[in-house]
């Protein structure tokens, strides 16, 4: 049997959060392993406690990954809130600020980033979860939506087609190029610069650019 360097009860867990223990051993095994690469066993043996005892928390494996999905989510919000800075000092800046805190995310937070996109969760899991998510890709959304009114009404493509085409290039980036983690590809440039390169492509083709008053 395989035996994490968390197994044993490195964490000497007695009569504290055994919610909050069981999260962050699963974090751990998460940052060694990969969000599918341990069981729930291990998980209680990282924590030193009975068998029995997390199931007073989570019904099993699945909601344990599910409520570390949902922490991370809440994260991830807060961080695209926080760069989107309600389209401070400009709406452009902001919105590529926005685009470069996915990739910080994925790089600073990797166990956080594996569950929510790798744990192969349902999106609807379980309702919190869902709402996270959702949280997360409002603030995208709003951010092009402030982004395209800039636009005449003609030449505005759909908010939620410019949003979903923003997400699947910064989650495509962030996931190859620029994860904190052993599965990071090599890229010869910084992939901060090459997101931003290839949102600014985009905006370019929608006459969205940085010569222009946004």
């Amino acid at each position: 049997m395989r035996r994490s360097k968390h197994a044993g009860g490195r964490r000497g867990y007695h009569h504290g959060n055994l919610t909050e223990a069981l999260v962050q051993a699963a974090l751990d095994l998460i940052r060694e392993y990969g969000p599918a690469g341990f069981s729930f066993a291990e998980v209680t043996r990282a924590v030193g406690v009975s068998p029995a005892a997390p199931y007073r928390h989570f019904r099993d494996r699945d909601a344990l990954m599910a409520d570390i999905a949902r922490r991370g989510f809440e994260r991830f919000a807060e961080k695209l809130s926080d760069a989107w800075n309600d389209g401070q000092p400009d709406t452009l800046s902001a919105f590529k600020a926005v685009g470069q805190a996915y990739l910080a995310f994925a790089k600073t937070e990797p166990a956080y980033y594996a569950a929510m996109f790798e744990a192969r969760l349902p999106p609807d899991a379980n309702r919190e979860l869902a709402q996270a998510s959702d949280q997360a890709f409002a603030i995208l959304r709003r951010a092009s939506e402030a982004l395209i009114a800039e636009l005449p009404q003609e030449k505005r493509p759909p908010a939620l087609m410019m949003s979903l085409h923003i997400w699947a290039m910064s989650h495509g980036i962030a996931s190859l190029f620029g994860r904190g983690d052993d599965a990071r590809r090599k890229v010869p440039m910084p992939p901060e610069d090459l997101l931003e390169a290839a949102i600014l492509v985009y905006l370019d083709g929608l006459g969205i650019g940085d010569d222009r008053e946004v």
